[in-house]
């Protein structure tokens, strides 16, 4: 299963509008849903990125849309990766040459 890790960051208008983020959420969650996938952590963190969300099921074109589509609303920044669990991991390892 495809996995990948957004981690994001508030605008200025995002933290202008903070209240409101719980919200965005939501709404994000339905995107990623709609599109397939699931949202299935998220967190708030503290350090380099505000908020950190693991999303399973999506392919890399379907979960470029979706950071794409909650980036141009403007609330937020994101920075995505893609990530392997260890099994998959360890696969990759066993095979190289």
């Amino acid at each position: 299963m495809t996995r990948h890790i957004m981690m994001v960051n508030y605008t200025a208008e995002g933290m202008a509008n903070i209240e409101d983020s719980p919200d965005r959420l939501d709404d994000g969650k339905s995107l990623v849903e709609s599109m397939g996938g699931e949202v299935v952590d998220f967190y708030l963190t503290m350090g380099r990125y505000d908020l950190l969300v693991v999303v399973d099921g999506l392919d890399d074109d379907a979960m470029a849309k979706v950071a794409l589509t909650l980036g141009r609303e403007g609330a937020i920044e994101t920075e995505t990766l893609k990530a392997w669990p260890e099994d998959e991991y360890r696969e990759i390892i066993a095979g190289l040459p």
